[in-house]
């Protein structure tokens, strides 16, 4: 099972670019997650929108348009898809794709979640950082939720916070800038601390 994970930073700046396709035909992956896609699905070209070969999930901000969004290409169809998290006030900005495959796929025996996320940015000031952590707080507790159910979690995307000094070119230099803030940083080593395997 071959899994991989891309911020885009624009989906419509990506395919314009010419590097969609190639991520497909170079790497041949069963599932593909993009995050920052910035639009929605019926602004894409229509073969991007029902890409050959795969089922493919959109998820875009109800708030503002040509921002966030994530979206899913998979060639092993789930039962289910869901969009957020179930807390209202957090699942407006398109930033969670949820799909449950109930017979679990290759490698894994057991039902499987897998999840997108392009989690929230803390940097335009107290109240995003506020929102961050909120965030942050409202999915852990959603995937334990999920996982108590007998479900195997698999989560990518950008969590928009490195972990640690190795994860940026200049750690001294941001150790008070979000994204590396000691906060943020905590929340993944509590991630870690649930027995979740960061695979980066």
């Amino acid at each position: 099972m071959r899994i991989i994970s891309w911020n885009t930073n624009g989906l419509r700046a990506t395919i314009k670019q010419g590097n969609f396709d190639p991520l497909f035909n170079k790497y041949k992956p069963d599932i593909v997650c993009l995050q920052e896609t910035k639009a929605e699905k019926e602004q894409l070209p229509n073969e991007v929108q029902n890409y050959f070969g795969y089922n493919s999930y959109f998820s875009h901000s109800k708030t503002r348009k040509g921002y966030s969004g994530v979206a899913i290409y998979t060639r092993v169809l789930p039962d289910k898809v869901e969009e957020g998290m179930g807390v209202p006030e957090l699942d407006q900005e398109g930033r969670l794709l949820v799909l449950y495959f109930e017979k679990g796929f290759t490698g894994l025996k057991n039902k499987v979640i897998l999840i997108n996320g392009y989690y929230p940015n803390g940097g335009s000031g107290p109240d995003r950082l506020e929102y961050k952590l909120k965030f942050y707080d409202a999915f852990l507790k959603f995937i334990n939720k999920k996982r108590k159910l007998g479900y195997e979690i698999i989560f990518t995307g950008d969590v928009n916070t490195a972990h640690t000094a190795i994860d940026l070119a200049r750690p001294k230099a941001n150790e008070e800038n979000t994204g590396f803030l000691p906060i943020e940083r905590a929340w993944i080593d509590r991630v870690i601390a649930d027995d979740y395997i960061d695979t980066f």
